[in-house]
């Protein structure tokens, strides 16, 4: 699998309209669009479950590993994995730098979030 190129991180790094779609069951047909929080960290898109690992977007992005996701203006087929426990620091740090000063952003860095972390890459169909 590929990886973004470098001018699109940077878009993505500063762009605040993630919209996400996990394929539905039938692994071609994408799930409603839900808007969430994104960050770049080592070269890798991540987002985080505000409701954790029982968030709907979630749950279908682990079970069907493949989807779509419109940031920056642009729509993007995706892959989805789980990354290992080792980066949560750099995502909570890359998290803390985006959205610095949201009310939003201390829960965002809990137990509940942070176990529902999915790395976005791009896929070709």
């Amino acid at each position: 699998m590929s990886s973004w190129a470098a001018d699109t991180l940077e878009r993505f790094a500063t762009a605040d309209d993630l919209h996400i779609s996990p394929v539905r069951p039938d692994g071609v047909t994408p799930g409603t669009p839900t808007w969430i929080w994104s960050v770049v960290v080592d070269g890798d898109l991540y987002a985080r479950a505000w409701n954790g690992r029982r968030s709907r977007w979630f749950r279908a992005a682990v079970e069907q590993a493949a989807g779509t996701i419109r940031i920056a203006g642009e729509q993007y087929d995706v892959a989805f994995d789980q990354p290992g426990p080792g980066l949560n620091s750099r995502i909570d740090a890359a998290y803390e730098q985006k959205y610095a000063g949201s009310s939003h952003l201390p829960p965002m860095l809990q137990d509940g979030p942070t176990a529902a972390t999915i790395r976005i890459r791009p896929r070709t169909v």
